[in-house]
């Protein structure tokens, strides 16, 4: 049995892209002013979260104003004047955004199911998230479903000083729980950013594949015949003692 079983959390415990794709949806379908239809703009926020969270991992930029630059790349497409205040940009985001977000997340059904099996295995493996998102807004998803209690640590770039797929993330990871890669797993619905690069670091990765890109929307990439998959986390639990078997 692994000594340490990490996950992944948006995408894999709490649906992150059905949440920002709702509380975006709402936001653009009541913009009188808008310059393109809904499901582009839709499609122009998620893109533009992408490309300015990786700014933020690259350390280029604070949390705060990757959401900024967001906004004033956003705001003229949904016609509306962009504030020259920071306040006001986050204002805007807190206001507009952030409570439709919030207020739209979900844990996938078979989170608990999985986590409560676990803890239950004998020579149970510990548990802790790896994540790249902001720290205080991921132990709140987490808390939101009566999860974090499951978890021995909540590990992010903020702790971590460096992201996944960094290999030092995941060592790191690995020194802050005490444990050897080679008895560490990573699970993750990020073929690349979470098994391949776990591997590459020594860890053990299982993707959790949930039949859907989590960037594009489209069909999952195709896995080498090596990977180790897993369709629903329900099946991590025979998974891992089969495997120490």
């Amino acid at each position: 049995m692994a000594d340490v079983v990490f996950f992944d959390l948006d995408g894999t415990l709490v649906d992150h892209r059905g949440a920002v794709l709702e509380a975006i949806g709402q936001i653009v379908q009541t913009a009188p002013n808008a310059t393109a239809p809904p499901d582009e703009l839709v499609t122009l926020w998620w893109t533009l979260e992408g490309r300015h969270m990786q700014e933020y991992l690259a350390g280029q930029c604070s949390f705060a104003e990757q959401r900024r630059r967001r906004l004033r790349s956003f705001l003229p497409m949904l016609g509306e004047p962009v504030p020259e205040s920071p306040g006001l940009l986050d204002a805007w985001f807190a206001e507009r955004y952030l409570t439709a977000f919030e207020e739209s997340w979900r844990s996938y059904p078979d989170v608990q199911p999985c986590l409560e099996t676990l803890t239950r295995l004998p020579g149970a493996p510990r548990l802790a998230v790896l994540t790249n998102g902001d720290p205080e807004q991921q132990r709140a998803k987490l808390a939101r479903f009566g999860l974090l209690e499951y978890f021995e640590a909540v590990l992010t770039p903020t702790e971590l000083g460096a992201a996944k797929p960094d290999p030092v993330a995941f060592a790191t990871a690995c020194l802050r729980m005490r444990t050897d890669p080679v008895r560490a797993v990573n699970v993750g619905d990020m073929l690349e950013g979470d098994v391949n690069a776990a591997a590459l670091a020594g860890l053990t990765g299982i993707w959790l594949d949930r039949g859907i890109d989590f960037i594009t929307g489209g069909p999952p990439p195709t896995a080498d015949e090596t990977v180790l998959r897993i369709e629903r986390l329900t099946d991590l639990p025979d998974h891992l003692s089969r495997t120490s078997a």
